[in-house]
């Protein structure tokens, strides 16, 4: 309540344009307050006095409170050209209040409820500072996959209801063994997370959206399927053992196909945004083995990823700043350009494709050894995925630094203090949280 309370007295800021660095000072202090007054035991019984969070909770509401603070960041153009830079700020603020109440919620009804509440500012930012006159489409595209998959979901919380006299998490202790509630439950996180064959709203969504839409996508949207199947998974593993080798297949499969797709895009934040299925995919697989390492694996891959992508759409939007495209075939030779900002672009590929010392890297590791324990095959997958997203992070970076310069780009600007500050924000705890990985193995 007093969270609600603290929001509620921050909405008046966002309208006031002197208070726009307050502002994120104020996000930015949330996330130490909350970082220092949290106190876990253990990853799923562990429930803190504070906002009821467990270890996975407290992990995706830093992160949550972490990308939106940067999303202000980010979109500097969106306040110099004074596009209602306040009602902006005042959805972001409902935005990252409907993501901490989702993450904190021990109740299944509340999670749903909020689940579907965070959709309604995303669809409002895409459609209200995207770039592109198809945003329509695509935020017609993210709603309705979502709303078509939680309906049935929204169902089976009233049948565990009827069954359970309780919807509270740590009250799901008996198993079920039905199949299509198992679909009806987890359709809607199988959507978000977003699996291969139900991903098609997410390149759409992430092409069409504004830098801020795109880093909330690809940061903490994508992790609201990897964290309702972890805080679900504890009532279907009976009928889990029995269905889940069709989802490992599945992602694993789809992760190479999409990492092929994403050879052939001459879009930047197309390019990027099928690097995450790709990723999320092997995140997927790692839930679905229904072990520790899968678990712990998942929930590193989830805030490095959730890191790591948000950072390159940085990148692509800033290139795009400056050049009026995000094609390849235009932005070459950025080396000769911008070359501190192509620093930014090596780091960053390096982490996509989980060079060591990243995050990323200690994900990769805990899902492999996850994948690989639970079926001796998995491991022609996960060579190809693994292989393929180090080739198309080469390529993204190779055909974007490299090559003839387009003769038509005017002089510019080599970079803002504001932009680089964005840059090593995401980046300094994708590679320094690898120094922690320790509390993540059990």
């Amino acid at each position: 309540m007093k969270f609600i309370m603290f929001m509620i007295f921050m909405i008046p800021l966002c309208f006031l344009k002197s208070y726009i660095w307050l502002n994120q000072f104020i996000y930015f202090s949330l996330f130490f307050l909350f970082l220092l007054t949290f106190n876990f035991s253990s990853y799923f019984c562990g429930i803190s006095y504070f906002l009821g969070c467990d270890f996975l909770s407290f992990f995706m509401i830093l992160l949550s409170i972490w990308i939106c603070s940067l999303m202000i960041l980010a979109s500097e153009k969106i306040n110099g050209e004074n596009y209602f830079f306040g009602f902006f700020l005042f959805v972001l603020l409902m935005l990252m209040l409907s993501l901490v109440l989702t993450f904190s919620s021990m109740n299944i009804f509340i999670f749903y409820l909020f689940f579907e509440i965070s959709l309604i500012p995303t669809l409002i930012l895409i459609l209200g500072w995207g770039y592109q006159p198809e945003r329509i489409q695509a935020g017609m595209y993210m709603f309705f996959y979502t709303l078509l998959a939680s309906l049935p979901m929204m169902i089976s919380v009233f049948y565990l209801y009827e069954k359970f006299n309780s919807l509270d998490f740590f009250f799901l202790l008996s198993w079920i063994d039905s199949v299509f509630l198992f679909i009806c439950v987890n359709s809607v996180f199988l959507v978000k997370i977003p699996m291969f064959f139900v991903h098609l709203w997410l390149p759409k969504a992430h092409v069409e959206a504004p830098v801020s839409g795109s880093m909330i996508l690809a940061g903490i949207m994508l992790k609201l399927g990897g964290y309702g199947f972890m805080r679900f998974m504890m009532i279907f593993t009976g009928i889990g053992v029995k269905i889940n080798f069709f989802f490992v297949v599945i992602s694993l499969f789809g992760g190479f196909i999409i990492s092929l797709v994403c050879l052939r895009q001459s879009d930047m934040k197309s390019l990027i945004a099928y690097s995450s299925v790709s990723h999320m995919g092997l995140v997927l697989g790692g839930i679905m083995t229904m072990n520790s390492w899968g678990f712990y694996g998942a929930l590193v891959m989830m805030v490095a990823h959730g890191l790591c992508s948000s950072g390159l759409f940085c990148l692509a939007n800033i290139t795009y700043e400056r050049f009026g495209s995000r094609s390849l075939f235009l932005n070459k030779g950025l080396i000769n350009l911008m070359p501190s900002m192509s620093l930014w672009w090596f780091l960053l590929c390096s982490s996509n494709m989980a060079a060591p010392p990243s995050f990323n890297l200690v994900g990769e590791i805990m899902l492999i050894n996850s994948l690989v324990s639970w079926g001796l095959l998995t491991i022609v997958g996960i060579m190809l995925v693994s292989f393929f997203s180090a080739s198309y992070s080469l390529y993204l970076y190779s055909y974007s630094q490299h090559g003839k310069l387009y003769q038509g780009s005017y002089s510019f600007s080599l970079g803002f203090t504001r932009e680089y500050l964005l840059l090593f924000l995401h980046w300094l705890p994708l590679n320094l949280l690898f120094l922690k990985s320790d509390i993540f193995i059990f």
